[in-house]
């Protein structure tokens, strides 16, 4: 005897309420019906999925590992179920995306009146995240599909090519770098380098694709860095530095909010690669081919 789904859909809820009143009231079914269902599925196991206290509810050494297996099941049907509905009309109901913060407000204000154009009956979640968190719930089932730069480990994932966004110099208005008409990787490696902290891949493709070193801290003196790229110009206009932008972040006027002037690398192809990725084997992969053209026509 194998448990049903809705046996592991109570234990999810369970696990995320931690206590049958309320894992019960968003399960639409009394308490009662609930209880009996976390019984059925301990019988089955042959082990307790839960420590019932007084406190709430606990999950048990079994109920956890039971958990992560339930999760990926029911991300499946989910996906079965979405793919059945979708099949003659792609791109219709909930499409769940993740997009990293570099790209996000550069991009989406662009795409999203047209995705609503293309795909009227399209009901878009995003989620903006960095990378590495955005893959994790990529490969959790809990996102469709996410918007991210290469390069980046794929491993275990298909992607769809969207555009090419280039690498640009950005330095203070006053600074003498900016009377040049490009700037080479050698100049900067001179000068006080500011990036995103550690987790941003822009920070990476950035490095990788200059050759340079990551920024170290002298002294007492901790290395700058930004949470994000409105902050990193505005440190770069305040003559604390020097930085990288990509080109879609320029085009979008970013570089107009404080008094940095930017600047074409004299190197070939200093650029990160933007792609729409999803899981390898997933029901969406047609979807995310889909959603990557469109961005390119955005």
């Amino acid at each position: 005897m194998l448990p049903t789904i809705r046996q592991l859909q109570y234990l999810k809820l369970l696990a995320e309420h931690g206590a049958f009143g309320k894992a019960a009231e968003a399960a639409h079914v009394t308490q009662p019906t609930l209880s009996a269902g976390i019984q059925e599925l301990e019988r089955t196991l042959g082990a307790p999925v839960v420590d019932r206290a007084r406190s709430g509810v606990i999950l048990t050494a079994v109920g956890e590992a039971a958990l992560s297996r339930a999760n990926l099941i029911l991300n499946e049907a989910e996906e079965m179920v979405q793919a059945a509905r979708h099949a003659a009309q792609p791109l219709t109901g909930r499409f769940r995306l993740g997009v990293i913060p570099t790209i996000a407000p550069f991009l989406l204000p662009k795409a999203l009146p047209l995705l609503r154009t293309r795909f009227p009956k399209l009901r878009l979640f995003l989620r903006e995240d960095l990378t590495q968190r955005l893959i994790a719930a990529l490969k959790a089932g809990q996102l469709d599909a996410a918007l991210i730069a290469l390069p980046f480990d794929m491993a275990g994932l298909n992607y769809a090519h969207v555009s090419d966004d280039e690498l640009l110099a950005a330095v203070p208005a006053n600074h003498r770098l900016a009377a040049a008409p490009k700037t080479s990787p050698v100049a900067l490696e001179g000068e006080d380098l500011i990036l995103l902290e550690d987790g941003h891949c822009l920070r990476d493709h950035a490095l990788a694709a200059c050759g340079l070193r990551p920024p170290k801290a002298t002294g007492e003196e901790e290395a700058f860095a930004a949470t994000s790229l409105p902050t990193l110009v505005q440190m770069v206009g305040s003559g604390l530095g020097v930085t990288f932008l990509p080109a879609m972040a320029v085009k979008a006027g970013l570089a107009e909010a404080a008094p940095v002037e930017v600047r074409p690398l004299s190197m070939e192809h200093p650029s990160r690669e933007i792609v729409v990725a999803w899981r390898a084997g997933s029901s969406r992969g047609a979807e995310g081919r889909l959603l990557a053209e469109a961005l390119r026509d955005a």
